[in-house]
């Protein structure tokens, strides 16, 4: 399980080889490829913008209040401090016998969500434009196939992160909540709304110690006994930055924060 004391010092989270990186940072460093300074300096351009849009995304997706709503709930059922992150895309692939890439169950009819793969596309837009200017794609690789739904979910047929993972895919509003004991998700619904107008949080799945999986904040990742993971997404950088405020590398967690007794 997660180490609870702090007997390293490392890095700070994002500054290891082995930390997820966001997007952003991905970008910049497809930015510098161009064979051109001025694709440089356009593409430099263009993602500085797309950094400040999803900053402002970010503010609108998740209004405040809706944190401390489910903080409030979980410390009061649990009795233990928490740590509350909002995930980030459902839209996860997976890599599961018996499952398609986008986790529904082999054999049943595939209802396509049309309307919602248009609006994927949209977020990708810039990055196909500037890859097709600059001869980008046609060698495959990682800028190949942009629209491509990255594989987060792994195991086994039947695997046991089936039993979250399923549960999560019709959440609106999900929530990642971790104890010293216990993990679970919370679907808020749509944060859209003034947390005031909003239903009450609701637990959609929950493991308490030794049941639980393991976590690991440096990998961004859950691991079950039979072997299957999730690498779940944080909806921004307002998340990374919120859990660095508990996370120490590689993996060491204060519960209470950092700097707090």
């Amino acid at each position: 399980m997660v180490q609870q004391e702090r007997n390293w010092r490392g890095p700070e989270p994002g500054g290891n080889q082995e930390e997820p990186r966001h997007l952003a940072a991905e970008l910049r460093e497809f930015a510098e490829q161009a064979p051109t300074g001025a694709g440089r300096r356009a593409a430099r351009k263009i993602f500085a913008h797309q950094e400040r849009l999803e900053e402002r995304t970010a503010r609108v997706l998740v209004r405040p209040g809706f944190r401390e709503r489910v903080e409030e709930l979980m410390r009061g059922q649990w009795r233990e401090p928490v740590i509350v992150l909002r995930l980030g895309d459902t839209d996860l692939g997976f890599d599961v016998p018996g499952r398609r890439l986008d986790g529904t169950v082999k054999g049943k009819k595939l209802v396509r969500r049309f309307f919602w793969n248009v609006a994927r596309g949209i977020g990708g837009a810039a990055v196909v434009v500037f890859a097709l200017a600059n001869g980008a794609g046609s060698g495959g690789g990682k800028w190949g196939h942009p629209f491509q739904r990255e594989i987060r979910v792994k195991g086994p047929a039947n695997a046991m992160a089936l039993d979250l993972l399923d549960k999560l895919r019709s959440a609106s509003g999900p929530w990642l909540v971790c104890s010293p004991s216990w993990i679970a998700v919370v679907d808020t619904g749509s944060t859209y709304l003034d947390p005031a107008d909003a239903p009450q949080p609701q637990i959609i799945w929950q493991a308490r110690k030794p049941q639980a999986p393991d976590l690991s904040f440096r990998t961004r990742t859950m691991t079950w006994p039979d072997g299957s993971s999730f690498r779940f997404p944080l909806q921004s950088r307002t998340e990374e930055q919120h859990l660095r405020k508990y996370h120490e590398f590689p993996d060491v967690i204060h519960w209470n924060g950092r700097g707090v007794g």
